[in-house]
C-alpha cells in the first residue's frame, strides 16, 4: 500500500475560510489583538466621555461664574444709577445726568448678558420699564423735582426688590443646570459601565470562542495519535485548523498510511515465515519419530536421550509456530467484526461451562455475577477474549480457589471484571503484560508455560469492538477488567 498525496475535502476547506494559510502563532496573534482593540475602543470611549464631562463642568461653572458676577455688578450698578439719578434731580447738574445715561447704558448692557444666560425675559423687562420710568421722572420739569425724587426713590426700591428676585432666578438657574451636569454626569457613568460591561463579556465570550476554535484542531490531534497508538489504522487522519496544525496533520496521515502499510507487510511477513517453518519442522518431528521407533536401527540411552529433547524441542516449536498464526489471524480478524444483540451474563455462563473440566480438576469455585445486559458485540470474539482471561485465571488460581467474573453497568459502558486469588502480576510485569509473547516471571509450577499471547488477542478484540482491557490495582491484588461502549 502506497502513500497517497493529501488534499483537504470540501469541508476541510470551508472551515478554513479566510484563515488558510495563517498559522497558530499568527491566529494566536490576531486573537490577542482582536481582543486587546475590543478593550481598547472601550476604554477609549470611556477616556472620550469623561473628558466630555470634565469640559462641560468646566464651562458650567464658568458661566455660572459670569451670571452670579453679573447679577451683582447689576446690583452694585442700581445703587450707582440710584445715586446718580436722585443727585440729577436735586442738583440739575448736566454731569451727573450724563453719568446716569452712560451707567444705565452698561446696565442694559448687564442685563443682556443676563438674559443670554437663561433670566426669564419678564424680568428684564420689568427691570427696563422701572428704570424707564426713572428716566421721565428724571425728564420731568424743575417744579417738580422734590415729587419725582421721591417717586425716583420709590422706583429703586422696586428695582432693588427686582435684583433681589433676578439673583435667586440666577441661582435657580446655575441650580438646575448644575443637576442637569450631575444627571448626565450619571448617566455617562452607567452608559460608560455598560459599555465596560458589554466589552469586557465581548472580550472573554471571543477569547472563549477562539480558545475552543485554537484547541479543536489539538484535540483532533490527540485523538489521531491515541488511535495511532492503540493500531486503530482504518480512519483517515484530516486536521483542519491553522496551516501548521494541517500540516501536522498531513504528517500524521502519512504515519498511519506508512503504518497500515507495514502492518500489511508483517502479516505477510508472518504468514509466509510461519509457513516455510511448518514444513521443515513436520520433517524433523517425523525424523525424530522414526529415530525413536528403531526404523534405522537400536537406540542405545544416550541416542534415545537425545532423540526425546529433539522431539521435546520440535513440540514447543511447533506451539510456538501455531501461537504466531493465532495471533496473526486474531489480529486480522479483529478489523471484522460480526456484531449482534448479546446476552452478556449468557456469553459468561457460557465460557464458564466450556472450561468446567479445567477449573473442576484444580477444584475452583467459579461465579457469574451482575445484572443482565445485552450489547452488540461480536459474540465469538468476545467469548474468545473471555476465554482467555478466564483461562489465565484458572492457570494462576491456588487450589481451592475461586475465580469471579463480574458484570457492572456505568454511563457510557459495561464493565467485566476477572478476579483470581492469585499471586498477581509481578510489579515489574504490569506495564507489559499485554505486549505479544511476553511472559511474566510469576509462572505456577504445576502448569505448562504459556505462549503469552491469549492477552494480546484480548486486547485486539476488545479494542476492536471500542472498548478496554487494563490491568487493574486493588490493594495488594490484581485483576483484569474488561470494559464496553454501552448505550442504555
Amino acid at each position: 500500500m502506497k502513500p497517497q498525496a493529501l488534499r483537504p475535502t470540501a469541508p476541510h476547506a470551508k472551515a478554513e475560510g479566510l484563515l488558510h494559510g495563517l498559522s497558530f502563532q499568527q491566529l494566536l496573534l490576531l486573537a490577542f489583538l482582536l481582543i486587546a482593540g475590543l478593550l481598547g475602543v472601550s476604554a477609549l470611549r470611556a477616556l472620550y466621555t469623561l473628558e466630555q464631562l470634565m469640559l462641560q463642568s468646566r464651562q458650567g461653572a464658568a458661566q455660572a461664574t459670569v451670571l452670579a458676577t453679573a447679577a451683582q455688578g447689576l446690583g452694585q450698578r442700581g445703587q450707582a444709577l440710584e445715586r446718580a439719578a436722585r443727585q440729577s434731580l436735586v442738583l440739575r447738574d448736566a454731569q451727573l445726568r450724563r453719568n446716569f445715561d452712560d451707567m444705565a447704558v452698561e446696565a442694559r448692557d448687564v442685563l443682556a448678558s443676563l438674559g443670554k444666560g437663561g433670566l426669564p425675559p419678564e424680568l428684564a423687562a420689568q427691570w427696563n420699564t422701572h428704570l424707564a420710568s426713572v428716566s421721565n421722572l428724571m425728564d420731568a420739569p424743575p417744579d417738580r423735582a422734590l415729587d419725582n425724587e421721591r417717586m425716583v426713590a420709590e422706583e429703586f426700591v422696586a428695582l432693588d426688590a427686582l435684583h433681589t428676585a433676578m439673583v435667586q432666578s440666577i441661582q435657580d438657574i446655575n441650580a438646575q443646570r448644575s443637576e442637569a451636569l450631575l444627571s448626565q454626569v450619571e448617566d455617562s457613568r452607567r452608559n460608560v459601565t455598560h459599555q465596560v460591561v458589554v466589552a469586557i463579556v465581548l472580550a472573554l465570550t471571543l477569547a472563549l470562542a477562539l480558545g475552543i476554535w485554537l484547541a479543536r484542531p489539538f484535540k483532533r490531534l490527540e485523538r489521531a495519535i491515541r488511535r495511532l497508538g492503540e493500531n486503530q489504522l482504518d480512519r483517515p487522519v484530516v486536521i483542519s485548523g491553522p496551516d501548521d496544525v494541517r500540516r501536522v496533520g498531513q504528517q500524521l496521515e502519512w504515519l498511519r498510511l506508512r503504518l497500515v502499510e507495514l502492518d500489511a507487510d508483517k502479516a505477510r511477513f508472518l504468514r509466509h515465515v510461519s509457513h516455510e517453518l511448518k514444513t521443515p519442522l513436520a520433517a524433523m518431528r517425523e525424523g525424530v519419530a522414526l529415530l525413536e521407533d528403531g526404523v534405522t536401527g537400536e537406540l542405545n540411552a544416550g541416542q534415545r536421550e537425545v532423540a526425546q529433547i529433539l522431539r521435546h524441542n520440535t513440540l514447543i516449536l511447533q506451539g510456538e509456530i501455531e501461537a504466531l498464526l493465532r495471533f496473526n489471524a486474531a489480529a486480522f480478524e479483529a478489523r471484522q467484526l460480526q456484531r449482534r444483540d448479546t446476552d452478556l451474563l449468557a456469553l459468561l455462563e457460557a465460557a464458564v461451562e466450556s472450561q468446567r473440566l479445567q477449573w473442576q480438576a484444580r477444584g475452583l469455585r467459579v461465579t457469574v455475577e451482575g445484572p443482565a445486559v445485552t450489547l452488540q458485540i461480536d459474540p465469538d470474539k468476545i467469548a474468545s477474549a473471555i476465554s482467555n482471561l478466564l483461562s489465565n485465571a484458572i492457570r494462576f488460581s491456588p487450589k481451592g480457589g475461586t475465580v469471579r467474573l463480574s458484570v457492572s453497568i456505568h454511563p457510557g459502558q459495561v464493565r467485566l471484571d476477572v478476579s483470581d486469588q492469585g499471586p498477581g502480576v509481578a510489579h515489574g510485569d504490569r506495564d507489559r503484560v499485554f505486549e505479544p509473547f511476553y511472559r511474566g516471571t510469576r509462572q505456577p509450577e504445576d502448569a505448562v508455560r504459556g505462549t503469552g499471547i491469549g492477552l494480546s488477542i484480548v486486547q485486539e478484540y476488545v479494542v476492536a469492538h471500542g472498548g478496554r482491557v487494563q490491568l487493574v490495582e486493588d490493594g495488594t491484588h490484581s485483576f483484569f477488567r474488561i470494559e464496553l461502549p454501552y448505550a442504555a
